[in-house]
């Protein structure tokens, strides 16, 4: 039976358009630029026909003149692949169109479907969209064209330097029409009486053709089996809750209430959601048998049963059983430091800046602002600083780095070709004054993760991401070893027996790119070695240990006593105030706890508190007088360092107590009265006058208590906040029957497995779980109904009697569900069943800290 594999099925999609991109310039937006990063389709689309893959967002004039296949004629068509709305592409295509000239047929492929574009609010296309846009585009080119005339030419006989003019002049062009772009698209009536285009202008040419396809496919495998959808595309973007009483953040689903919304109230998210999955679904050729868990995925599963047809359900294909589950059924997963290499890797590694921030950075009128409707997500694209781990002490060896990197930009250097770059002169000089060579601040090297870079057919980063962070240490190290063998017979190996040190992989790493052959063709191994290495630096680990450590103790204060654990919870506060004044004192960093950090480990706190002691006080699980401390130590550590958090919970009120500290500091420092004689005349005004001192005291004593009492108010808020996370009222019933099931399991009770390792332990022991609720397909619904009453009637399927299981989690999934994932399929008894895990993003303990205290919380 042949196995499932998104990134087959992925290039297999792409293939399908290989007629519009045979010759053609290809646009790719971020979303799908990070997307195809990962599937590596790069190379694919110039196997294609393309002439060159460019940014959209970025899009250049020189774009038409790069011709990877040699092309004699000017490109006279584009193709747009986009994973956001057409409506936010639009301005962006318009520009293309604008500035590259000779283009007569431009084919637009975006991941959103006609029926989710006409569904999102706001959104000026109605059910039609495709065929609204191609007439919407038409009439935006030929309005922009008679505004400003036929785009200049840009290569011409003087060569590519007026070509930069052009390319800012598309960008004022682009603010320009803005409104235009933008705006709710009417059709004129002259436009569908199919006026000829461009009329009046004698060199326009031919006619603008315009097609508009679906292309579900873009989402980023991190293997074969396990994918999250693109950063930057609508469908992560959208917002997954509004505020209400339930919810506790935009980007992530609403707590569990038992209560379904209405469908056509349901959230942006949950729409877009839906449309995926179907696709997807569709184009896996995969007949599904929907299960859910959670408010948001029983709506998302209603959306997709309303979606079904007869002819779907009776096509050919493979039967899956698909579970969704809503993330704030688990919170506490995705909040803790886990053992998981490529969890560490994505927490210590930066992250490639949005690109709607760059675009708001260089158009002051942009209008891609960051919507009621969107939820900003952290890049899936890292920077992997290749530059510090593989340049070496050797001057002469880092020079020719340094000339190759050299020749090779200066071939990408159209407009300076001719002149050396003063960057790389300035290198040159450093080279000869110091006795190490620095890139840190070129900035040239980078590396990042491509998930079909392999070595004897396994994909790296598949290889690793089920992987703990000793065992993945071990691997790279391995696979270091096999690739110097291989370069050289007989390698200068000084490397011990045991675990993978830092200093050993750095070693083996830079002997492996030694030679520019060698970098490249192992690129693969050693960006994911350079991560390794810096993953494993005493600055990022040191804090993810102690992290890890102060979980740990949580867990077993959990198990004792809730006054234990409001204590440490208290303790773990407190330090962060030590090391906040220590750290003034003696002009260092803070401890390796910041403010922010204490809250989530708080976070943590409660939610196990939440399980472990849910009647302990009135509103929480904690007594009055245990929170009081807890409290109490968070208003002393705002007060201590009011600058140490930047949560949305206290904006506006920490300025105020910034300002006011520093006042105090300086009314305190007797060097700034030191001089007797600086006094104006103003003070000599007031000599004597005892009433004036005593009013600004008053005064200076009442804002001060009014700025406490408005710091202990926000904290309140912040409690209100935490009881919520730990009562979870939906999940008592699927806590309670997993807690039964482990049981008569014999299962460890103080185990830490999270819960999808525990829901498909029990699915693949053909167990009930409470709370999962079947979705009826169309002919399932007839049954019931109709011939149901004739003893024709079907029994109610089970996800365990599927081969084929995705399972995929609204609102993100972590490293570590997807070991557990493997180790629950392990444990069972049946090694024929194929699961593809799947999540809105990949979800860090620091995206779990934004989503909860940052600028989407709903505190």
């Amino acid at each position: 039976m042949a196995t499932i594999d998104v990134i087959k099925c992925c290039h297999d999609s792409i293939r399908q358009a290989s007629e519009n991109i045979k010759d053609a310039i290809v646009y790719l937006d971020a979303g799908t630029a990070e997307s195809f990063q990962f599937l590596g389709a790069f190379p694919l689309l110039l196997e294609l026909g393309a002439r060159a893959v460019c940014s959209l967002e970025n899009m250049s004039v020189v774009d038409k003149v790069v011709d990877w296949n040699t092309g004699s004629d000017p490109a006279s068509k584009i193709v747009v692949i986009t994973s956001c709305l057409l409506s936010d592409a639009h301005r962006y295509i318009l520009r293309c169109l604008s500035a590259l000239q000779n283009v007569h047929c431009c084919a637009v492929y975006t991941s959103i479907s006609e029926v989710a574009h006409s569904a999102y609010p706001d959104s000026p296309l109605g059910p039609d969209a495709f065929r609204e846009y191609e007439t919407l585009l038409n009439q935006d080119y030929e309005e922009l064209v008679k505004k400003h005339g036929r785009p200049h030419t840009v290569v011409k006989e003087s060569g590519l330097k007026e070509g930069s003019a052009s390319e800012e002049e598309g960008w004022s062009e682009l603010t320009e029409i803005d409104d235009d772009s933008s705006r709710d698209y009417g059709i004129s009536n002259a436009k569908l009486r199919g006026e000829d285009y461009f009329s009046g202008s004698e060199d326009v040419g031919q006619k603008l053709v315009v097609s508009v396809h679906h292309f579900p496919l873009i989402l980023c495998p991190l293997s074969p089996r396990v994918f999250v959808l693109p950063s930057e595309g609508s469908t992560a973007e959208a917002s997954l809750s509004a505020e209400h009483e339930s919810s506790i953040s935009s980007g992530l689903p609403s707590l569990s209430t038992g209560k379904l919304a209405d469908t056509e109230d349901v959230s942006p998210g949950a729409n877009l959601t839906a449309q995926f999955l179907y696709h997807l679904a569709s184009k896996m050729d995969l007949k599904l048998e929907i299960f859910s868990l959670g408010d948001l995925s029983k709506n998302v599963g209603k959306l997709m049963t309303d979606m079904s047809s007869l002819y779907d359900v009776g096509r050919r294909k493979r039967s899956a059983g698909l579970l969704l589950i809503d993330r704030t059924l688990d919170l506490l997963t995705p909040c803790c430091h886990g053992d998981s290499l490529v969890d560490r890797m994505f927490t210590s590694l930066p992250r490639m800046q949005p690109v709607s921030s760059l675009s708001l950075l260089r158009g002051s009128q942009s209008q891609l602002k960051i919507g009621p409707h969107k939820v900003e997500r952290a890049s899936l694209t890292v920077q992997i600083p290749l530059e510090k781990y593989i340049v070496q002490e050797d001057k002469e060896s880092n020079f020719q780095l340094l000339e190759n990197i050299e020749a090779f930009l200066n071939g990408w250097d159209a407009f300076k070709s001719d002149a050396p770059s003063a960057d790389f002169m300035k290198f040159r000089k450093d080279l000869k004054d110091e006795s190490c060579f620095q890139l840190n601040e070129s900035k040239l090297l980078h590396g990042s993760f491509v998930s079909t870079d392999n070595f004897r057919g396994a994909p790296y980063l598949e290889a690793i991401l089920d992987r703990r962070t000793k065992d993945g240490a071990m691997l790279i190290k391995k696979w270091l070893q096999e690739c110097l063998r291989q370069e050289s017979p007989t390698p200068n190996l000084n490397t011990r027996p045991g675990l993978a040190s830092k200093s050993e992989l750095q070693s083996m790493l830079q002997s492996l790119a030694k030679r520019q052959s060698s970098l490249v063709k192992n690129k693969g191994i050693i960006q994911l070695a350079a991560a390794t290495v810096h993953a494993l630096d005493e600055s990022h680990s040191a804090s993810w240990d102690a992290f890890n450590s102060a979980e740990k103790i949580l867990h077993v204060n959990a198990a004792d006593t809730s006054q234990s654990l409001a204590a440490q919870i208290s303790d773990l506060i407190n330090k962060t105030v030590l090391g906040a004044s220590q750290g003034q004192k003696h002009n260092k960093s803070q401890g390796l706890f910041t403010l922010e950090d204490a809250l989530l480990l708080t976070v943590i706190g409660y939610i196990l508190a939440g399980e472990n002691f849910p009647t302990s006080g009135s509103g929480g699980p904690f007594t009055w007088q245990e929170e009081h401390f807890m409290k109490e130590a968070i208003v002393d550590a705002i007060l201590e360092n009011p600058t140490a958090s930047r949560l949305k919970l206290f904006h506006g009120l920490l300025e105020d107590l910034a300002a006011k500290t520093k006042s105090n500091a300086k009314k305190e420092d007797p060097s700034g009265h030191s001089d007797g004689l600086e006094l104006d005349d103003d003070q000599w005004d007031s000599w004597g006058d005892d009433d004036t001192d005593k009013d600004t005291s008053k005064d200076e004593t009442y804002s001060d208590m009014q700025l406490k009492l408005e710091l202990r108010d926000r904290v309140d808020n912040l409690f209100k906040f935490l009881h919520k996370l730990s009562g979870m009222k939906g999940n008592s019933a699927l806590r309670e029957g997993m807690s039964a099931l482990e049981s008569r399991r014999n299962d460890d009770p103080s185990s830490t497995k999270g819960l999808l390792y525990k829901i498909l332990t029990n699915v693949l022991d053909h167990n009930a779980i409470p709370g999962m609720e079947y979705h009826s397909s169309t002919v399932g619904r007839l049954f019931k109904s109709g011939f149901g009453r004739f003893g024709l009637g079907q029994a109610k399927p089970s996800l365990s009697d599927h081969n084929i299981i995705l399972v995929f989690v609204i609102g993100g999934i972590n490293a570590v569900e997807v070991r557990e994932v493997q180790e629950a399929i392990a444990r069972s008894s049946r090694p024929d069943v194929e699961v593809l895990l799947g999540g809105t993003t990949l979800l860090t303990p620091d995206d779990m800290r934004e989503l909860l205290f940052g600028d989407y919380s709903h505190i």
